[in-house]
This record gives structure tokens, C-alpha cells and sequence, in this order.
């Protein structure tokens, strides 16, 4: 129900974005549709523009790799879309789409350290030619301290988490075990280009992995948000062990757990399949369960073994159960049979 407008640009717009708005009055000027007055002239140039002819106007070149935020995105991509489409113009002119649209990036961005959690300046290289995102310790340094492959590359914006509003969390598998690093940068604009250039090149590599395949079915492979994420208990595969409080991220089919939201590597990660392949979740823990503090408990059941989860609330419970069911109603897809043969769980 968007109750507000803005009467320069002629569209109508949700309180959250009506307050980015306000934030470029060079470029768009806001009213409440019902708290304001409006004169026959503003209120005949909104009825002969609207948010479809502003959207053809305004995202007629906007590259299908672009990341279009919803309103369950955070702040900066919202505010980052809003000053990219009207304020610089850049799906208008494809020009200015160079930043992520070059096939090859480098800057600095402030990495969150593995060990001791401070964030140092480093320098990033994204090359599509050479299909990989690398980071250097030292500006001088010959050779990468990590070489992070465009194939299994996602990054995903988590400012709570992180404790920054442009915090950037960027994932890739190393030795089949997925590994977190943790960016931002002081510059809105430069962390959102980042992204989008990530983006870009994963769209690049699957346009070649998959030529049949259709825009539409590619932008949705290009980054994720995780499915949920929060703390949870589990107890160990003898399920005599006391549980433990983990944090839980479920990252397409993998239920990865942490001992803290910010470490580099997961403790475990579980494979979660389909029911058609003998996975389904429980609520409870079986009756003979003891060493749990908290009392909501959810039963994972896989070909291999069980896993036992405890949650603290009711509401929390529910959450990841129908987080889980949905997982487990999607049948499988080809390569997903292959991520689940060559899948260890550490315990």
C-alpha cells in the first residue's frame, strides 16, 4: 500500500523507500498521498507518469545481473537501487554500469580477520577471464591469500550480523567445506558495485556452463540469501552428549552450524535432501533424549542417521521446521546428487 509519492519523478513508493527519497531532493520530491495537499498540477503529471512508464523509462538498459531488491532487503541495497536508477541514471546509460559490468575489478575492501576479528584493509581482484575473486595479505604480495572460484562463489548482505551497514558476507567452497569472509567498505555505492560485479561474473560462467538456459532461469542461481539463520542446540552423532548452543545457517541444502556467527569455517554441515530420497524432519526428540536445555526439539532423519536440534522457543521451532519441510519438498536436482555423494559431515 504505498502511501506516498513522489510528485517529480511521478511514481508512488512504500514509507521505508519514501524516506530514501527524501534523501535526494535533487532528484525526487515527496508527498503523503493522503496527509498533503496537492494542486491539479502535480496531481495531472502523476496520473500521466506512474510507476510502469518510470520503470521503462528508468530500467530500460538495467542488465539482468543487477540485483533488484525487495523490501525484505536491507537499508543499503534499497537506498543503493533507488540512487542508481534515478539519481545516477545508470540503467539508462549503460556507460555508467562499468563498475560491475567490466568483467574485471580490484580495490580495497576491510576484511573481517579469521583468528583475531579485526578488520584490515585488503586488496580484492575479481577476474571473470580467470573465473575467480582473489584477496592479497600484503599490497605487494606475488601470490593470493586465498583464490576463491567464481563457480562457487555467493555473497549475501549481513549488516547485523557483521555489525556494519554495508557488511558483506562472501562464501565459497574450499575442500568441499564452505568458507565465510567478512567484508565492508565505507562507501555504499563501492560494496553494492562489488556485489554486482560478483554477480555479473557468476552470471558470465553460467551463461557458458548452461548455454540452453534462459535469463530467467540463471538469475536466480547468481547469489543467495540464506533460507534462515539463528542458534539452535545439537547433540553429537552418539546422541549421548550433552548439546551444545551452535549457531545454524541453511544455506540452500546445507544446514551449516558455528560455534560463533562470525567464524571462518562451519563446525559441521549436514546435507538435507528430499523426501523422495528418505529425508524428512520430526517435531520432538526421541523420548529416551536427555542433556537438552532447551525443550523445543526438531528430529532430522537422514539414508545415514538421525540429528537432533533443540530451539529455544516455540515460535523458533516452527521456523525451522517449515524452513526444513520446504528444503525436503524440493525434489533434487542432478548436480545435487553429486554434492550429497561427496558430502563429510564433520561431527
Amino acid at each position: 500500500e504505498p502511501d506516498w509519492a513522489s510528485y517529480s519523478l511521478g511514481i508512488f513508493i512504500c514509507l521505508n523507500c519514501s524516506g530514501i527519497h527524501r534523501n535526494i531532493p535533487q532528484v525526487s520530491k515527496v508527498k503523503s498521498v493522503r496527509l498533503d495537499d496537492w494542486d491539479d498540477a502535480q496531481v495531472e503529471f502523476m496520473a500521466s507518469n506512474g510507476n510502469n512508464v518510470a520503470k521503462a523509462k528508468y530500467e530500460s538498459k538495467l542488465p539482468p545481473f543487477y540485483y533488484k531488491p525487495t523490501f525484505l532487503d536491507c537499508q543499503l541495497l534499497r537506498e543503493q537501487w533507488i540512487r542508481a536508477k534515478y539519481e545516477r541514471k545508470e540503467f539508462i546509460h549503460s556507460e555508467k554500469q562499468e563498475p560491475y559490468s567490466a568483467g574485471y575489478r580490484e580495490g580495497f575492501l576491510w576484511k573481517r580477520g579469521r583468528d583475531n576479528g579485526q578488520f584490515l584493509s585488503r586488496k580484492f581482484v575479481l577476474s571473470e577471464r580467470e573465473g575467480a575473486l582473489k584477496y592479497f595479505n600484503k599490497n605487494d604480495a606475488k601470490e593470493p591469500k586465498a583464490i576463491m572460484k567464481i563457480e562457487h562463489l555467493n555473497a549475501t548482505f549481513q549488516p547485523a550480523k557483521i555489525g556494519n551497514p554495508h557488511g558483506l558476507q562472501i562464501t565459497y567452497l574450499k575442500d568441499n567445506s564452505t568458507r565465510n569472509i567478512f567484508v565492508y567498505h565505507e562507501d555504499g555505492k563501492e560494496i553494492v558495485d562489488w556485489f554486482n560485479a560478483i554477480r555479473a561474473a557468476r552470471f558470465h560462467y553460467l551463461q557458458v556452463a548452461f548455454p540452453g538456459a534462459s535469463d530467467v532461469d540463471l538469475v536466480p542461481k547468481l547469489s543467495r540469501n540464506y533460507l534462515k539463520e539463528g542458534y539452535m542446540e545439537k547433540t553429537g552423532p552418539k546422541q549421548t552428549e550433552g548439546f551444545k548452543k551452535r549457531w545454524f545457517t541453511m544455506d540452500d541444502r546445507r544446514l551449516m552450524y558455528f560455534k560463533d556467527p562470525l567464524d571462518a569455517f562451519a563446525r559441521g554441515e549436514v546435507f538435507i535432501g528430499s523426501k523422495e530420497n528418505s529425508y524428512k524432519v520430526l517435531e520432538g526428540l526421541p523420548p529416551s533424549t536427555q542433556g537438552n536445555h532447551w525443550q523445543h526439539g526438531i528430529t532430522i532423519v537422514t539414508p545415514d542417521r538421525k540429528f537432533l536440534f533443540a530451539c529455544e522457543t516455540e515460535d523458533d521451532q516452527l521456523e525451522w521446521i517449515t524452513t526444513f519441510q520446504k528444503v525436503i519438498s524440493r525434489p533434487m536436482l542432478p548436480q545435487e546428487y553429486a554434492v550429497e555423494a561427496h558430502f563429510k559431515h564433520k561431527p
